[in-house]
């Protein structure tokens, strides 16, 4: 037992003594920054624009074949026999259950396009982030875009250009 004590108090004293000459590095950056600055960035948005406009019109059409079809049944409501009163009221729910539907499947297909498509950026400035700080002899690269980081001193070092230079972006 005071064999292990003793290694551990060794061991314990090494590490204390390697980290004591040795400066702790700090950095941080702001991702959301890197992300928006990224040439795929812009084009995924612009590829993202493009089909939720895709949608848009689409649903414009839906929306207006069911304002006319309303529109049909309002005028001629009082004069038409219960059964096609009925069929048509009935085929105007049914277009506003489609364009909820149409709705909801609209916003997936747009989240998950979104998702495919930010994902590898995301990997890409991850793995950025990564090899900066291994490189660089960083402790920590903190993400300063997110609320978590509640103070950071100005011994903190900007990871930003360092980051950006390994994502090729310049200016």
């Amino acid at each position: 037992m005071k064999t292990i004590k003793f290694v551990f108090a060794g061991v314990l004293l090494l590490m204390v003594s390697m980290t004591y000459g040795q400066e702790l590095k700090f950095g941080h950056v702001n991702s959301q920054q890197l992300v928006s600055e990224l040439p795929e960035y812009i084009s995924a948005m612009s590829s993202l624009e493009s089909e939720a406009k895709v949608l848009q019109d689409r649903r414009t059409v839906m929306q207006e074949e069911a304002q006319r079809k309303y529109t049909e049944y309002l005028t001629s409501r009082d004069s038409l026999p219960e059964l096609v009163r009925a069929t048509m009221e009935k085929d105007i729910q049914d277009l506003q259950q489609r364009l909820e539907n149409y709705d909801l499947l609209a916003q997936q297909t747009i989240g998950k396009k979104q998702q495919d498509l930010l994902q590898p950026i995301l990997e890409k400035i991850n793995k950025a982030i990564e090899d900066a700080g291994a490189e660089n002899g960083f402790i920590y690269i903190f993400d300063v875009s997110t609320p978590i980081i509640l103070y950071h001193s100005d011994k903190s070092i900007d990871c930003s250009e360092i980051i950006k230079k390994k994502l090729g972006i310049t200016n």
